[in-house]
């Protein structure tokens, strides 16, 4: 495909590498297994770990870009990876207690990779070719996950838990080398002043764009609500008779739904309003937990996590090149953190508040799930009235033809130069 065919060599190749470290990167999957296994924790003691290392990740994906921002995005990407990877190939050879201060050590350096990485590519794709670049990267993140678990839990039994994080470590720390090369130095790095001579922080470049001020919380909502999915809802499936097996079987129509919409998508909807097809997937995604209501089973669990993956591949690589597109050009790191942090904000938020409703009411869940999805979706798309920041060129949206003439005294610009 043409539109494919637009993105960066450097993205495809980045994309590889990212397939090739999510294979391994599944360490954090098993704590809970290797704290209550070999190292002979409590559950509670384990749940402590699990958490405090959750609050890294989250934290580590809120601050990453203010890093680039100010040291480069490839650089602080570099720094992350080797800082995870060392932590993580070191796990095996400490102490049970040092793990509460080097688990979520590490997971705050992959947070600061991730947001790092997002800002990398927002730097070094031009504006209009970004949704297809973030979902070729997401697919090889989905990609690589999808086949890590399953190598994952094969090494645990068959050889050891600690393999899982010498592995882990080494693919980080290959992503860093593999980043280094096929990255130029050069292009990891924003300019100093926004588009247009745009200046001021991220707050002030914020506030000149409310839509994106509407949309953060609406993704930290959002992703409380979707990733019920892994914590209420396997408990809400084996209450009405559903084990493992069928929890299993959704998960991996999630996961192959995701490999062949996701790129698929965001090259058909590249010329649509990336705030409507934002706010349809969060809709979406609200609507697949209103399926619950109508009956419990087999069909409506399959309905269900249809209707939510459907509505995560319209959503998270639209916003994510929506805010990249938005962000002026000294606060792209910034812009990308803060879209990072919301967007995985209910690894830390979705089980303990979902799982406190559901002890109480269980039959409140799912109806709060599918209002707050649907409201969230209805905000984002009324926010697309909202006024943009003036730009004193004016640029040319995804698809539309740039001006012929520009107007007296600027040079034209080629669109697809980074």
């Amino acid at each position: 495909m043409r539109a494919l065919r637009e993105v960066p060599r450097a993205v495809w190749l980045l994309a590889c590498g990212t397939f090739v470290n999510m294979v391994v990167s599944v360490g954090f999957a098993f704590v809970f297994l290797y704290a209550t296994g070999p190292r002979g924790l409590g559950a509670g003691a384990a749940g402590v770990l699990v958490g405090v290392g959750g609050v890294g990740l989250v934290a580590g994906n809120f601050t990453g870009g203010w890093y680039g921002d100010r040291f480069g995005h490839r650089r602080v990407l570099l720094t992350a990876a080797v800082g995870s990877g060392l932590l993580l190939g070191a796990v095996p050879l400490l102490p049970t207690a040092a793990l509460y201060g080097v688990l979520p050590l590490a997971q705050y350096a992959a947070g600061v990779q991730r947001a790092a990485q997002s800002a990398l590519v927002a730097v070094i794709v031009p504006e209009g070719v970004r949704r297809q670049a973030f979902a070729v990267m997401r697919a090889a993140a989905n990609g690589g996950f999808t086949v890590g678990p399953v190598l994952g839990a094969l090494v645990a039994t068959r050889f050891s838990y600690d393999w899982l994080y010498v592995g882990e470590g080494l693919g980080s720390v290959g992503l860093a080398c593999w980043t280094a090369r096929v990255v130029p130095a050069a292009r990891g790095v924003s300019r100093g002043r926004g588009r247009g001579g745009e200046g001021g922080g991220v707050w002030a470049a914020l506030r000149a764009r409310p839509a994106v001020l509407v949309l953060l919380p609406a993704i930290v909502v959002v992703d409380v609500v979707y990733r019920q999915q892994y914590s209420t809802f396997p408990v809400f499936l084996a209450d009405h008779g559903m084990d493992a097996r069928v929890y299993g079987t959704l998960l991996a129509v999630n996961g192959g739904i995701l490999l062949c919409l996701e790129v698929p998508v965001a090259v058909v909807l590249r010329k649509r309003s990336p705030l409507r097809v934002v706010g349809v997937g969060l809709v979406l995604v609200g609507a697949g937990y209103g399926v619950l209501l109508v009956g419990v089973g087999v069909g409506s669990a399959v309905v269900m996590m249809a209707l939510l993956t459907v509505g995560e591949a319209l959503y998270k690589t639209t916003a994510t090149a929506y805010v990249a597109d938005q962000a002026p050009e000294h606060v792209q790191g910034r812009f990308q953190s803060l879209y990072a942090g919301a967007s995985i904000s209910g690894v830390v938020l979705a089980a303990p508040l979902g799982g406190g409703l559901y002890e109480v009411a269980p039959g409140v869940v799912w109806p709060v799930c599918a209002g707050l999805g649907v409201v969230a979706g209805v905000v984002v798309l009324l926010s697309d009235a909202f006024p943009r920041p003036r730009r004193p060129y004016p640029f040319p949206s995804p698809g539309a033809a740039a001006p012929s003439t520009p107007p007296k005294g600027l040079r034209p610009l080629d669109p697809r130069r980074p």
